[in-house]
This record gives structure tokens, sequence and C-alpha cells, in this order.
């Protein structure tokens, strides 16, 4: 995050006003969905009990199931996988490239990057994923982004703003058996969901 920082003026926010869309007004979920959450986290922890899940099993297994739950494989949304990804630092001659798991662009816009990578840590996934929202073009709207790695979710808010301000959710683990924390990552998907749809009520076109 340091060398990022460094690279660009970004601002990590101090008001608790400025990211609510990852606790507050979050849609309730029905039984039908706890039940097919409670499958899918029961299948995951079967997998991991057998060692390390590469990041293709881990968005096979939550990444693209969660998605679909959430309803960005539906309209108004369309969708294509692993877009390569370029961005150009302010003021500097350097360029940062690399490959964005699943990438949801709004009309140009980016709008929710989910990073996989289970073979390196965690915290290293957050800078990676600012780094790419960055490269959003559109500089009037926020983007959402969600590191995982799998047994970690944390949710990503940028305003590329002058200079850009971003802050995160608090972790959500899957570490803790005794709540399905699924539910509540969901929630957030479902939320950001309808706020990019109220922002686009027409013509959108929504890539992963």
């Amino acid at each position: 995050m340091g060398q990022l920082k460094q690279r660009s003026p970004l601002v990590q926010t101090t008001t608790d006003q400025f990211f609510t869309e990852w606790h507050q007004d979050l849609p309730t979920l029905s039984e039908v969905e706890k039940a097919t959450l409670d499958k899918y986290y029961h299948r995951y922890l079967r997998h991991g009990e057998q060692g390390e899940l590469s990041e293709g099993t881990v968005k096979l297994l939550l990444v693209f199931p969660l998605l679909e739950l959430a309803g960005f494989y539906d309209e108004p949304f369309f969708i294509t996988t692993e877009p390569p990804v370029e961005i150009v630092v302010e003021d500097q001659d350097e360029v940062l490239r690399g490959r964005i798991d699943t990438l949801v662009v709004q009309q140009d816009l980016w709008v929710l990057t989910v990073e996989s990578k289970r073979s390196i840590a965690f915290s290293a996934a957050l800078p990676q994923a600012l780094a790419y929202m960055m490269a959003n073009p559109h500089s009037d709207r926020p983007s959402y982004g969600v590191g995982t790695d799998g047994d970690l979710f944390m949710f990503i808010k940028l305003v590329n703003q002058n200079p850009p301000e971003y802050d995160f959710s608090e972790p959500f683990s899957l570490f803790i058996t005794r709540q399905n924390r699924l539910y509540d990552i969901l929630r957030v998907f479902k939320n950001l969901a309808r706020l990019i749809s109220q922002d686009h009520p027409q013509n959108h076109s929504t890539a992963f």
C-alpha cells in the first residue's frame, strides 16, 4: 500500500460516512438464499480440507456463485471475464500492468473488482485492486471493489477525485464456522447491484 501511495496522491478517508454502502440499508435475504449460501459454505469448507485451493477453484466455489445470486448475471448487466487492465500513474512514467480476476464495468465505468489471490498475502490484493480501480476514467462516480482470497472478503470504495479517496469495509472471515459470513457478503453485493442500477437506469453495459 505504501508504494501505491508514493506513486499517486491516494488518501484513506477518516470519516465513517464515506463508505456506508457495506453496512447500511442492506437487503434482507430469503430463506432460500440462506439455504443456498449454507450449501456454498459447507462445500467450500469441504474442498478446503483437502489442501490450499487455487484461485480458479475459489472463483468456481464462491466468487461466481455469489455474483450470480447478487443478480450480476442478469439484466441490466452483461459479462466478460478477465479483460486486461492498464493504469498510468499520475506524474510518473511508470505503468502498472496486471490482470483482473473479475471486473464489473458500467458504461465503461469500473464498478466492482474481485481479486482471487491465494498465492500471495490477502493484504497484497487490496492495493492491487485500488490501482486497477484508479484506472476508472469517470471521476464523477465511485468505484467499488472486493478483495478476497476465499477465506477473507473485504469491500473497497474509491472516489477518484483530487486527491483520490478510498476506504475499506471490515473484513468478512469464513474462518469463523459458528456463523456463515456469506450471508453478509451477499447482502453487500446485492446492495451494490441495487445502487449501480439506480445510477444507470438505461443502457447498462456491465462486464465481469
